[in-house]
């Protein structure tokens, strides 16, 4: 099925109202004399002549798109990365979709800007990246003639998530896309995740121009690109909080880890299951927090050592409000299991002196651990069950 995009206002089988989208090719205005040939006008002529050049082949699309998503898109995409030279307006002016083969020609107002469009390749689109190239019809030496044939190299890229390196369906086969993060997730809580399997050469967070949260979605390159495919495998589908994450090569299909990695993937999973468990919503509020990791168990064996723990924990918890109690279950002496062993309490007078210590104290380290905060029930606390 092959559909072309209907102009917003434009009534079927009447010409368009776009400037310079043919307004009319054959005018007949009633004062022309019986017999005159029609002349098409210039601007008409100009339009159809470089039409070649401001058309954008634009493939990978997703069954969900249609006409006008993939022309607001654009539009508003070349507005962000400063690609628009023809003046203020819509850079795109009309979309033909091939819904079969999932490609789309995106006809730009100018040369200029169709050049800057090839800049786009790679982008994201409706959850997944898509192609961007010249049509079959481009003639590179007939379009130098008519306006630059690359891409200005002021766009700002990085407002759309691409990067000048990155740019290009090619040019960075080992970049990564992290769709599907919770929009509440910090680029350093991110960070740290994907670094669960190494050091990052590049990372890019992508934020909305005007807001600056968070799209929920990221690229980044490992400093390593042998544990590209380890980590696609390892994050891909995961959940985290009420998302489900979608990890893969921008440009490429996933790829599995080879036998001999296996052990850095395990070892990867493992801290994963600790950051979904850091960045997972806490629950509701009460007025204990409860912190695990935050001790060495050995460590509340001496008396001596124990009382610093405690006192330590009243001054960092102190920080946040007003602390009723502090309690930090020991091990018993005959070896028997103790309720609670490893865990802190920190009871607050008021609700919001808990939440500003979880906030303050989920996923800091403390001793080189790191700490999980949750809210603990209240009536569990008061009867000393520690086992919750």
């Amino acid at each position: 099925m092959k559909v072309f995009l209907i102009i917003r206002g434009q009534i079927p089988g009447t010409s368009p109202t776009i400037p310079g989208v043919f307004p009319s090719i054959f005018p007949l205005a009633t004062t022309q004399p019986f017999g005159a040939l029609p002349v098409m006008p210039v601007q008409a002529m100009t339009q159809q002549a470089t039409r070649h050049a401001r058309r954008v082949y634009v493939g990978g699309l997703s069954p969900t798109a249609n006409e006008q998503s993939v022309a607001t898109f654009f539009s508003e995409v070349m507005a962000a990365i400063g690609g628009n030279t023809a003046g203020p307006g819509d850079a795109v002016v009309n979309v033909y979709i091939n819904h079969e083969k999932k490609f789309a020609f995106v006809e730009m107002r100018s040369v200029e800007e169709a050049s800057n469009a090839m800049a786009l390749d790679g982008i994201i689109f409706e959850g997944a990246p898509v192609k961007v190239r010249r049509p079959s019809d481009y003639n590179p030496s007939l379009a130098a003639t008519l306006g630059p044939s690359q891409p200005s190299p002021n766009l700002n890229l990085a407002a759309v998530g691409l990067t000048q390196g990155f740019s290009g369906g090619l040019e960075g086969p080992d970049r990564i896309f992290v769709g599907g993060l919770p929009y509440y997730f910090t680029e350093a809580q991110i960070r740290e995740l994907l670094e669960s399997f190494g050091p990052l050469r590049g990372f890019d967070l992508v934020k909305d121009r005007e807001t600056g949260n968070s799209k929920g979605y990221a690229f980044c390159v490992y400093q390593d690109l042998s544990v590209t495919d380890i980590a696609c495998a390892a994050l891909n589908g995961i959940k985290m909080g009420d998302k489900t994450l979608t990890v893969r090569r921008a440009n490429q299909g996933a790829t599995q880890p080879k036998p001999e990695q296996e052990s850095i993937l395990q070892h990867a999973q493992q801290q994963i299951a600790l950051q979904r468990l850091i960045l997972q919503p806490q629950g509701v509020p009460t007025k204990v927090v409860c912190l695990t990791q935050a001790l060495n168990v050995d460590d509340l064996r001496d008396d001596e050592e124990y009382e610093d723990i405690v006192e330590d924990m009243r001054q960092e918890g102190g920080k946040y409000g007003e602390l009723v109690n502090v309690v930090i279950p020991r091990p018993n002496p005959n070896g028997e299991p103790s309720p609670g062993v490893g865990k802190v309490f920190l009871e607050y007078s008021d609700v919001e002196g808990s939440k500003k210590a979880q906030v303050a104290m989920n996923g800091r380290k403390f001793g080189g651990n790191q700490v999980i905060a949750v809210y603990y029930p209240e009536s569990k606390f008061a009867e000393r069950d520690y086992d919750g």
